[in-house]
């Protein structure tokens, strides 16, 4: 069970080993691929998850409103009726998808998004990762959330990034550091404790995908 929130949420209450030898090799490189056809395999013999970086118009959009709206209010109740703020209108949304060889309704698009993180720059070549959580469902395999942080850090890393930080859920601080992050202070967010945390930039190679240039319209929308 992985879960973070991010700056946004910082204010509110307020009183990071191994190396990633199991995802695939291009990955590791550096090598560029269209976001669309993105694929990050925590396991050497298995593609049945993929990460996304989402475009505004992306068919995948709905799905990852959508649980995050059920991980963030519906269970966990950090917020009310909707976790959307500002910083989705400049923030990068991230979707894990599940691959099942099981036959779909094709119409139930919002089934097949298992994971969610967006990430933001909120000053020149710092950024943050938020809203990261995996589906109830899939809790199970850690390599969505592997993969999830592995994809939202190497493509900020690629943009310029000098600094990526998240604030971390008491209960996730020791899956992050097994993932080269560093806890910097312990905060209390909405009653819940946290500890902001750093990426170890040198342990995440960076992409070559490139940054969407638009944003995300209307976030505060339900």
């Amino acid at each position: 069970m992985v879960f973070c929130l991010d700056p946004s949420s910082r204010g509110i209450g307020r009183s990071i080993s191994s190396a990633p030898s199991l995802f695939t090799p291009s990955v590791r490189g550096g090598i560029g691929i269209d976001a669309d056809d993105f694929r990050l395999s925590p396991t050497a013999h298995s593609d049945r998850f993929t990460f996304h970086l989402l475009r505004p118009d992306s068919v995948l959009m709905q799905g990852y409103w959508s649980l995050r709206r059920s991980i963030f209010c519906s269970e966990q109740h950090v917020f009310e009726s909707s976790d959307r703020d500002e910083l989705d209108r400049i923030a990068c949304p991230i979707a894990a998808m599940h691959h099942s060889s099981e036959p779909q309704n094709d119409d139930d698009g919002e089934a097949k998004v298992v994971g969610v993180v967006r990430i933001v720059e909120t000053e020149p070549r710092l950024w943050y990762g938020g809203r990261l959580g995996v589906h109830s469902d899939f809790r199970r395999h850690n390599q969505i959330g592997k993969g999830l942080i592995w994809k939202a850090v190497t493509s900020a890393n690629g943009w310029g990034c000098d600094r990526f930080l998240a604030t971390v859920q008491i209960q996730n601080v020791r899956f992050f550091r097994r993932l080269h992050w560093t806890s910097i202070e312990e905060l209390e967010i909405r009653g819940i404790r946290h500890h902001l945390m750093q990426a170890d930039l040198d342990y995440y190679v960076p992409s070559r995908e490139r940054r969407p240039s638009a944003t995300l319209a209307s976030p505060m929308a339900a």
